[in-house]
């Protein structure tokens, strides 16, 4: 498993699961449970999660699914920015932990800025890592201009990654963003790689995946994961689904292909807000 550095200099693989929208089907359940274990067996073992994410039933999952296997995981959650205030964020981590029955967190992320003063936030992540409950704290869905004034705010230069939405249709923060945090040493965790499955595979995805013999999503998640400091986080419906996103991290693009899919997914040319979904 390819490995990128957080600013410690604590190695996380690149590739990791996503499980947005996962465990809150009971029909669904044991295969879900199953992916998540197969993608760990495969060094998929960073996941991430969220509160938001089934008002919890994500976390639940992933404390029943990962159970017995916590000491291998870099685990990740994220806090809504209503519960981000010192206290609020505190108390949000508790509610979290249990319901992944773990005590402590690696990565704690921010889901995208409220009303909550940032300083505020910075305080009570400050707070859960000086009592061990977490390792690592971070942001999400923050623009330049967001992570400047993060890192203008006391102890906001101790931001460990920022995650948020990048894939073939959705380069925009490749503009100034994604300069930004590669020059302070800051990795991008990217969520939804693939679109959520609705990238256009016609044309060019289709036309490489042939020629290399491989799915055109598959063409689409290595586009993304050869980037040195991204950190890629695909959900999986199944176990071949799984597998499948961990041998697209063996893919190899050349320069001819990476060439072809920027000429029908254009680089941006100017700045973008940032998306989000």
């Amino acid at each position: 498993m390819r490995t990128v550095m957080l600013p410690d200099g604590e190695a996380v693989p690149a590739l990791g699961q996503g499980t947005w929208m996962m465990g809150e089907r009971a029909a669904h359940r044991a295969a879900e449970i199953a992916t998540l274990r197969t993608g760990v067996a495969l060094g998929m073992t960073l996941v991430d999660t969220a509160e938001m994410y089934g008002e919890g039933a994500s976390e639940t999952l992933i404390g029943e699914a990962l159970a017995g296997l916590r000491d291998n995981i870099f685990l990740v959650s994220k806090v809504y920015p209503h519960n981000a205030s010192k206290r609020g964020v505190i108390a949000a981590c508790e509610r979290s932990l249990k319901r992944l029955r773990t005590d402590r967190l690696d990565l704690y992320l921010l889901h995208w800025r409220g009303e909550v003063p940032i300083e505020d936030t910075i305080a009570g992540f400050e707070a859960l890592r000086d009592a061990g409950k977490i390792r690592h704290w971070g942001v999400s869905n923050f623009d330049t201009e967001d992570m400047a004034e993060l890192f203008d705010t006391p102890g906001g230069d101790r931001c460990a990654v920022n995650q948020v939405l990048y894939n073939l249709s959705r380069r925009g923060a490749e503009f100034d963003l994604l300069p930004w945090l590669d020059a302070h040493k800051v990795p991008t965790m990217a969520y939804s790689p693939i679109e959520q499955g609705r990238l256009n595979t016609r044309g060019v995805l289709t036309e490489i995946a042939t020629r290399l013999g491989i799915a055109p999503l598959q063409v689409a998640l290595a586009w993304v994961l050869r980037q040195p400091n991204v950190i890629v986080i695909p959900k999986a419906s199944s176990e071949a689904h799984v597998r499948a996103n961990r041998a697209a991290l063996d893919v190899a693009l050349s320069q001819a292909d990476l060439a072809a899919l920027d000429h029908v997914f254009e680089p941006p040319g100017r700045k973008r807000a940032l998306e989000m979904i």
